[in-house]
This record gives structure tokens, C-alpha cells and sequence, in this order.
């Protein structure tokens, strides 16, 4: 029955710990609630701004905006358009919108903002694309690409070391008839990608054009450049086309794939697009219930900001009356440190967070010390004991008024704090102290009087840790994996490190008697 017992509560502590853990690790990895307090998360301000000059019938413009793109995600968006009809919508290539108004005059002006932040959760597209058509080119052009593909695919052992190979053979078109032929003199980063993309489908080697810009604060005019996906048979490879050089930057925000233009207006001339971007900080808490608002389903909801103020600074203290209670268990189960009642330690280490610690420590132990000098003197009066403890906390109180107006007529504003402890508490552990007192004695009384005090001591150190603070609020679920614990060390019954001591003699000399 016992080892029953015993298996009934490790089996409900590990499902408690995997339930408690997998809730944090959720909303910490997926919902980007923030471990550590006091950090700021990175977010940018995108704004793409769409201008030209209306014709006489209807028009119809669309731009593309981003959409899925590794290590960012899309906080929040907005399309401002006077008169226009804005329609997200995908298409091949990514994401656009699409305005539209039957007549317009003059010069016209769409806007299309967002703002995004860092998601390590979002990758590139996992899925292994077909191989490309070879593609269909006139002569000379054919003959060239084909001499291209051979030379360069001579010099390489995989796809990646080809792309790269491919790519400093067109930066210096120079060198190569070949390649000056397909370039056609001075291209531009576009042409170059262009061209790559055409010679790597000569080599059966699926890749990508993609466009994005460069997320870097204070940006009035951000340049939309060119980047190469390259697939490798396993993943993407991203290379830039200009350079050469292997490796997607931190920094960089897909926006559109493909070789379509970036905007295009039917009904309109003059078209100009602009980019700006603008970074900032922004509380990771309050980034992460926007994300949670945005997810669907019970676990994005799990969380305490959904409350109202006054109920959240409520549950802000009594979410760490539990961490209070597991130190005192340690410290009595485990250390074997005497104290009045399990409850009285963690209350008074409430008041401590209000009084300070070294301020909370002298003013308990003198309501203390005269609560119990006059509980000695009730005791001559042969009190029942009911109307005696009512005696008790009228005196508590009292001595609490009298500290109060005494300490304000001195100047010590931390006096005034002594309204914050608990009276019954107080009251409770006088009576207790002078009936251990009377029954063991005043050595026992005042060890475990001087127990209570470091045990409240200890748990206002854990209690005012800012990281467990901000950890039970942000993760209230970590009070499963408290409770855990706590039923773990309610089986313990091995020796206490008081006792330890105790018997070190016995330790040292097992025979001994």
C-alpha cells in the first residue's frame, strides 16, 4: 500500500512538471512571452507608399505587401486610401493589394503600413519544389548558357557551390564572352538575379527571385533589392546576387518572389513607390498578447492581462503565497527550522514587501514582545481562553495605534507601516508564543519565535525576487510545478539537516549508544 502510495504521487508530480512546463515553454517559444523581466522587444514600422497621377476612367491599382517571411511576422497592418477600395488578397509571388475607384483626378496617394517584429518560429518554406523547364533561348544566347553551365558545373560538386560559382562568374562579365552576351553590357542587380535564375533552370536547379529591403532604422527611401533562393535537394539557400556572398541577413524582409513589377496602376501614369521604415522597442508582454489575440484557441488565451487592473495587483501577491509556502516546507521538512503555524511566516513576509525587511523585523518583534508581556498578565486574570485571545487582538491593535502616532511624532515614516501586518497573525502568535512558553519553556518559545522570523525573512527574499515575480504573473502554470514539488516533499522522511547535527556523534561512532 505504501510503495502504492508512493508511485500514485511521483506519477501525479510528473504530470503536474510535464502540464506546468509545456504551458511556460508554449507561451514563452510561440507566444514570445518574455522569461526574463524588464527586456524590450525589437519592432519596425513599415510604411510603402503607392503615388500617381489619376486618369479619367476607373482605376485599379495593386501593390504587393509582405506575407510569410522567415524570422519575421506581421504585428500589425493598415491600408489608408481616400475614395479607394483596399482588398488583401494572395497571389503568385506572395501577397498584394489591390485598390480600386471608378473616377479619380489629380495626383493620388495609397498608403500601406506595417509593423513587424522578430519570430524565430517562422521558417522558409519547407517543401522540395519540381525541377524547372529548361528554358528556351534564341542563338547566340542558347549556345552561350549552355557553355556557362557546363564550364560552371565542371567547377562544383552541389548546388550551393554552383550557384556560387555562378554568381562571381557574372560579376565580372569581363572576363567571360559568354556571360557579357547573356548580361548585355552593365546589368543591374535585377538583370544579374535574372540571369542566374535562367542559367540555374538550364541546370535543372530550382531557385527564386526575392525581393525585400533592409530593415534599418530611420529609413526615408529603403531600397527594394534583389536576393537568390536556391534549392538544394533538402533546403533553401539564399545568395546574394550582387555579391556573391551566401547567408540571408538578419536584417532582411522578404516582400514579393517572381520577376513581376512591385506596383502597377491601370488607369493612371507617373507611379512612384516608396518605402520607409522606422524601428523601435516595444514591452515583449504587450507584444505578446497582441500575438495571443491574433492565434486562436484556449492556450493563446491563458494569461492574467486579460483581467482588470485592480484584479491583476490582486492575484500579483497572492500568486506568491505558494512560492512562500514551498520555502517554508523546505525549511521546515528539509533544513528542520521550528516555526509558529506554516501560514504565519508567509503572511508577515507579505508585510515585509510593504515595511522592509530590516524595519518589518524590529517592529514585529516589539508588538511581539509587549503583546506578550501583557499576555502574561492576562494569564494572573484567569481568562476563558476565547475571551482572552479577544483581550489580545484589542491590545494588538492598540499597541499598533500607539507605535503608529509615537513613530510619526519622531519622523520614522517606516513606523507607520506597522498597519500592514496582519493583526490576527500577531495576535495568534503571541498567544501561541506564551502558551509554548508555559509548556516548554521560554528557551523553546523564543527558538521557534526566532525560526518564524528567519523562515519569514527567507521567504520575503524569494518573494521579492523580481524574476519569480515576474515569472508566477507572467506564468501562472509554474504554480503547478511548485505543487509538484511540494508533493514530492510531502513523502520525504529522511533525516533533517538540524538533525544531521544533532547526531553527528552517532554519525561518527555508529556503535555507539
Amino acid at each position: 500500500m505504501i510503495a502504492r502510495r508512493e508511485l500514485q504521487v511521483w506519477l501525479l508530480a510528473l504530470v503536474l512538471l510535464l502540464i506546468g512546463g509545456s504551458l511556460v515553454y508554449y507561451k514563452s517559444s510561440v507566444l514570445g512571452f518574455p522569461i526574463v523581466p524588464d527586456t524590450q522587444a525589437r519592432v519596425w514600422t513599415i510604411e510603402a507608399t503607392l503615388s500617381f497621377e489619376a486618369g479619367r476612367g476607373p482605376i485599379k491599382a495593386r501593390m504587393f505587401i509582405p506575407g510569410l517571411t522567415p524570422g519575421f511576422a506581421i504585428l500589425d497592418e493598415n491600408f489608408v486610401s481616400r475614395g479607394f477600395g483596399a482588398t488583401p488578397r494572395y497571389v503568385t509571388g506572395g501577397r498584394e493589394v489591390q485598390w480600386a475607384r471608378r473616377r479619380a483626378r489629380g495626383p493620388q496617394t495609397l498608403y500601406y503600413r506595417a509593423v513587424v517584429y522578430e519570430d524565430t518560429a517562422l521558417s522558409e518554406d519547407d517543401t522540395t519544389p519540381p525541377f524547372p523547364p529548361s528554358p528556351i533561348l534564341a542563338e547566340p544566347f542558347s549556345t552561350a548558357a549552355e557553355m556557362i553551365v557546363e564550364d560552371v558545373g565542371s567547377k562544383s560538386a552541389d548546388p550551393g557551390s554552383f550557384t556560387a560559382e555562378l554568381l562571381k562568374r557574372l560579376a565580372n562579365p569581363e572576363a567571360d564572352q559568354n556571360v557579357d552576351l547573356l548580361l548585355g553590357g552593365d546589368p543591374d542587380p535585377v538583370a544579374l538575379a535574372k540571369t542566374a535564375t535562367t542559367l540555374l533552370a538550364a541546370a535543372l536547379i530550382p531557385s527564386r527571385l526575392v525581393r525585400g529591403i533592409y530593415l534599418q532604422d530611420q529609413t526615408r527611401r529603403s531600397e527594394v533589392v534583389p536576393w537568390l533562393m536556391v534549392h538544394d535537394g533538402t533546403r533553401w539557400l539564399y545568395f546574394d546576387p550582387a555579391t556573391g556572398d551566401q547567408g540571408l541577413p538578419d536584417n532582411f524582409l522578404f516582400w514579393w518572389t517572381g520577376t513581376d513589377a512591385f506596383a502597377q496602376v491601370d488607369g493612371g501614369r507617373d507611379q512612384d513607390v516608396r518605402v520607409s521604415v522606422s524601428g523601435g522597442l516595444m514591452d515583449p508582454i504587450s507584444l505578446a498578447r497582441r500575438r495571443s489575440e491574433v492565434r486562436e484557441g484556449p492556450i493563446s488565451q491563458l494569461s492574467l492581462f486579460a483581467l482588470p487592473i485592480q484584479t491583476q495587483a490582486v492575484y500579483s501577491i497572492l500568486l506568491l503565497v505558494p512560492l512562500g509556502a514551498l520555502v517554508v516546507v523546505l525549511l521546515r521538512n528539509v533544513v528542520g527550522m521550528q516555526t509558529f503555524g506554516t501560514f504565519m511566516p508567509v503572511l508577515i513576509a507579505l508585510a515585509f514587501r510593504e515595511t522592509r525587511l530590516l524595519w518589518g523585523i524590529v517592529l514585529f518583534t516589539t508588538l511581539v514582545a509587549l503583546g506578550l508581556a501583557f499576555r502574561f498578565y492576562l494569564e494572573r486574570l484567569r481568562l476563558l481562553a476565547i475571551p482572552r485571545l479577544s483581550a489580545v487582538l484589542t491590545i494588538v491593535v492598540l499597541l499598533m495605534v500607539a507605535v503608529s502616532v509615537v513613530s510619526n511624532r519622531l519622523g520614522l515614516d517606516y513606523g507607520l507601516s506597522v498597519a500592514l501586518f496582519p493583526m490576527v497573525i500577531l495576535a495568534m502568535t503571541v498567544e501561541r508564543m506564551s502558551t509554548v512558553w508555559e509548556e516548554r519553556g521560554a528557551g523553546e518559545a523564543i527558538q521557534q519565535g526566532m525560526g518564524s522570523l528567519v523562515v519569514a525573512a527567507a521567504c520575503f527574499g524569494v518573494m521579492e525576487w523580481n524574476l519569480v515575480q515576474h515569472l508566477v504573473f507572467v506564468f501562472p502554470e509554474t504554480l503547478l510545478i511548485v505543487l509538484a514539488i511540494t508533493l514530492l516533499l510531502g513523502r520525504y522522511t529522511g533525516y533533517r539537516l538540524t538533525e544531521l547535527r544533532r547526531f553527528r556523534d552517532l554519525v561518527k561512532n555508529p556503535g555507539a549508544r
